[in-house]
């Protein structure tokens, strides 16, 4: 079995993350070939594409062969010459690879990468719903735009996957999709380093971060619609009550200069503490230093830093977008605020900080939860024995 993978670009990120697990998954199965196209990675939120590269190259003979392919044109923003460039290189790739399964993810790769192999005759094709492409996020005018062009390319599709089920709430209430052609696969991710994470005294004090302070943590892009800005009001809010608090920002982006600024507005210098772009493989330690995760983003599928956050123990608070209650458990992982309530937020963060039974309580819940349904050998499993029924449905052979 042959199978390519299109996502937009290889930036650090939930869905990029997810994409190369299910890839090095998939690689020790052994009767699929697999193979990977992105576009270029551009941005101020680091890159994945060395670690992809290097998963690939391993040529060990227990792994079929693999391969990344960069597509230049293939960028996020809209640009019909670059989008027209893109689609028939990835039709040229996609003629050459004759992969059976073409799986695609992100917004630009979704839509290109679906139509391309399409055009090239490849016999299953599969979208992945990392994160909505319309909402109550953006106007009117955008909505109508994406929706259509999700329902054109729904057309060839034959199979989505989502890691919420809100997503294919979402998508069949547009009218995209019948319900038998969704698939929940939670994003799994390796588990062990977020269980063994404990609270590493050097690691907070390398941070400036005092022993005994209450440490709320949130992980994710500093861009617009994670929260950012929503967070800090809120923190605001709980530091004359709770003076030793501190928040701890993992991750970066391109707004880090407008939240930064917020800090100081707030009057929040040395009580905030940005880490700054963190590998994958580190994030697991800053969880650890953390007392509870507030996660007040408007917009995700559903946030992996919700579940790496309870498999460490970590009780959590997050606005109720998407598929957040699916992890975020109401008086059993964490507290579900209504999005854009900031004083609710506060409020809870109150609560977690003066009641630190509750917060084992929450942890313990939450990772029990977590083993049972993030293993990233589930989500692989889980994929993997889609593409087998799909495969048997059109007479294809493994």
């Amino acid at each position: 079995m042959r199978v390519t993978h299109i996502i937009t670009r290889l930036v650090i990120g939930g869905a990029q993350e997810n994409t190369v697990a299910t890839i090095r998954g998939l690689r020790q199965k052994p009767d699929v070939e697999v193979h990977l196209i992105s576009g270029p990675t551009i941005g101020p939120e680091g890159s994945l594409e060395n670690v992809a590269r290097e998963m690939l190259a391993d040529s060990s003979s227990a792994i079929r062969p693999s391969s990344l392919t960069i597509v230049p044109e293939l960028v996020r923003p809209v640009h019909p010459l670059k989008d027209f460039i893109a689609l028939r290189k990835l039709e040229k790739i996609l003629l050459a690879q004759k992969p059976d399964i073409v799986h695609t993810h992100s917004g630009k790769a979704g839509i290109l990468g679906r139509l391309a192999a399409k055009r090239a005759g490849v016999p299953i094709i599969v979208h992945h719903i990392h994160g909505p492409s319309f909402g109550n996020f953006q106007g009117a005018l955008a909505n109508f735009i994406f929706t259509a062009t999700e329902k054109r390319a729904a057309k060839v599709t034959d199979h989505f996957f989502c890691s919420a089920g809100a997503m294919t709430k979402l998508y069949l209430a547009a009218g995209i999709g019948k319900p038998e052609m969704f698939t929940r696969i939670f994003s799994g991710f390796k588990l062990e380093p977020f269980l063994n994470a404990t609270n590493d005294l050097r690691l907070r004090e390398k941070l400036g971060i005092p022993a005994n302070a209450f440490v709320i943590g949130k992980i994710g892009r500093i861009f617009k619609l994670k929260g950012h800005a929503n967070l800090l009001n809120a923190f605001a809010k709980i530091t004359p009550q709770i003076p030793h608090a501190r928040l701890l920002l993992v991750g970066d982006g391109s707004l880090r200069c407008e939240i930064e600024n917020q800090v100081r507005t707030l009057g929040l210098e040395g009580k905030v503490i940005f880490t700054g772009l963190v590998p994958p493989g580190e994030v697991a330690s800053y969880v650890g230093i953390m007392d509870c995760l507030a996660h007040l983003s408007y917009r995700e599928a559903l946030s992996r830093a919700l579940p790496q956050a309870l498999a460490a123990g970590k009780p959590v608070i997050a606005y109720d977008f998407d598929g957040a209650d699916e992890v975020c458990l109401e008086n059993e992982t964490g507290f579900l605020i209504h999005t854009g309530d900031i004083e609710t937020a506060a409020q809870k963060i109150l609560v977690l900080a003066n009641h630190p039974e509750l917060r084992k309580q929450f942890g313990q819940r939450g990772q029990a939860f977590v083993r049972e349904n993030f293993s990233v050998e589930k989500m692989v499993a889980d994929q993997y024995n889609v593409y087998l029924k799909l495969a048997a449905e059109r007479g294809l052979h493994a």
